[in-house]
């Protein structure tokens, strides 16, 4: 879906790839994050004076996650911009650069699924909450403290603090 026409690209100097990828796609297996709708990719592809391939342009999409604090579910929009460069796969020197990806060209094509599928991994934030001011779980009994108090009595007390409590006191 996430394909580069390499044969285009040579003719017209600068190719658009368009894409709305399913939340269902394959190429979504195994990342742990559910799309509230489909992920819009939008991409120019164009050729670099050296040969290399420039991949920019921008991954958008609505994430269902869970909150950090409460494990209630959020939806969050991501918004990433991406710049890509892909070298033939027989360049010298290429397999040292940890920015270039070598291009696996398939029958005139670039499959640029996996490097965007990389790219929003690291894009995703881990750390999501429902709302700045969110209270949690509580750690005594899991209520939510943003529906409900709780009555546990916590004991703020811990005992390797006590020798400095008796200075404070005295």
């Amino acid at each position: 879906m996430l394909r580069l026409d390499l044969a285009r690209l040579g003719r017209e100097g600068t190719v658009q790839v368009d894409a709305r990828v399913p939340a269902d796609d394959p190429i979504w297996d195994g990342l742990e994050r559910e799309f509230d709708g489909p992920v819009d990719v939008l991409l120019r592809a164009s050729y670099a004076g050296t040969g290399e391939i420039v991949v920019r342009g921008t991954v958008k999409a609505t994430l269902r996650q869970e909150c950090r604090r409460c494990l209630e579910p959020v939806s969050s929009e991501l918004a990433e911009e991406l710049t890509m460069v892909f070298l033939p796969s027989d360049s010298p020197g290429a397999e040292d650069d940890a920015d270039v990806r070598l291009s696996k060209e398939n029958a005139g094509e670039l499959d640029l699924g996996e490097p965007v599928r990389e790219e929003l991994i690291l894009a995703i934030s881990p750390y999501v909450v429902c709302d700045p001011g969110c209270r949690g779980l509580c750690p005594e009994c899991g209520a939510n403290r943003n529906i409900e108090e709780c009555s546990c009595t916590r004991v703020e007390s811990d005992p390797r603090w006590d020798a400095l409590r008796a200075l404070k006191e005295e």
